[in-house]
């Protein structure tokens, strides 16, 4: 096929090529240095040493994490988070996805136009902030997923995805055949929606993972702390140290505060980065199929 394609177009080839190239250094480069500070010596990153490998490599900063009880307790609450919200956001969204995707739906357009009014203007955070305390959620997981149950974006992706890619037909001939509304999206929708369903999983799991603001206003109670919460409080600590210290000591915390800075980056990311290969395939399909047609 080289062979056969003309100048015109090798050139092309090749500068695409090379951009392609140059936009994957500058996107994975800032991430490849998280990696190799994380294993460096402090000094070294400080004085602006490190470039492509690691500088004295060593595994203090990631001992001196893993050591921390409260990383493994806000690890067990943001998994915690991450499952037992996602769960409660692919149901909700899916069954409103579906309802709102349906031709024969009563006011199928106006309660369409009236939850995309929520993406433009929303009651605040102070009133949201009363409801929740209102009912009692405060100070509990309940705080952390009922708030954000759905994603107005991510809701008319997948009603624009159950109407673009699953034939009406085929709904028809399951009511034919006897099928409700429930066993039609049951056994018809969901098997032949899987990349929207895993880009919708994506979306809502690295949100929970992420979650920090929630956090921050709704809970009180260190035992249910997310992860991030959890790492601020671990960096704010060695700060405070190193200013109330001696010149020797707190040159040290500045330093171990420095590798700790960097292996937390990691900790946190990891799961995400580990799970993202596994649906990355579905993502572009899902995504554009679900946001451009409709």
């Amino acid at each position: 096929m080289w062979k056969k394609k003309s100048k015109s177009d090798k050139a092309f080839d090749l500068a695409l090529i090379f951009i392609s190239l140059l936009i994957m250094i500058v996107i994975a480069y800032p991430l490849y240095f998280v990696i190799i500070a994380s294993f460096s010596q402090p000094e070294a990153v400080l004085n602006g040493k490190l470039r492509f490998l690691p500088i004295g490599f060593n595994l203090e900063s990631y001992q001196m994490v893993l050591q921390e009880k409260k990383v493994w307790i806000g690890y067990k609450n943001t998994l915690i988070y991450t499952v037992l919200g996602t769960i409660i956001n692919l149901t909700l969204t899916t069954l409103g996805a579906y309802s709102l995707s349906r031709k024969d739906m009563p006011a199928r357009t106006l309660l369409t136009f009236v939850i995309s009014f929520t993406m433009l203007f929303g009651g605040g955070m102070i009133p949201v902030y009363m409801v929740v305390k209102n009912l009692k959620l405060t100070d509990s997981i309940w705080a952390m997923v009922i708030p954000n149950a759905i994603a107005t974006y991510n809701l008319l992706v997948m009603k624009n995805y159950f109407q673009s890619s699953i034939p009406d037909e085929l709904q028809e001939a399951a009511a034919i055949d006897g099928c409700d509304h429930f066993r039609t999206l049951i056994k018809v929708v969901l098997p032949l929606s899987t990349p929207i369903i895993a880009v919708i999983v994506l979306f809502y799991a690295v949100g929970h993972w992420n979650a920090f603001f929630n956090a921050v206003l709704y809970l009180r109670d260190q035992d249910l702390f997310p992860l991030q919460i959890i790492l601020r409080d671990i960096l704010l600590q060695n700060s405070l140290e190193a200013v109330g210290g001696d010149l020797t000591g707190m040159y040290e915390k500045v330093m171990r505060g420095e590798t700790m800075k960097y292996a937390l980056i990691i900790v946190a990311s990891l799961p995400v980065i580990l799970i993202y290969p596994f649906v990355q395939k579905y993502f572009v399909q899902g995504i554009m199929v679900g946001a451009i047609k409709g």
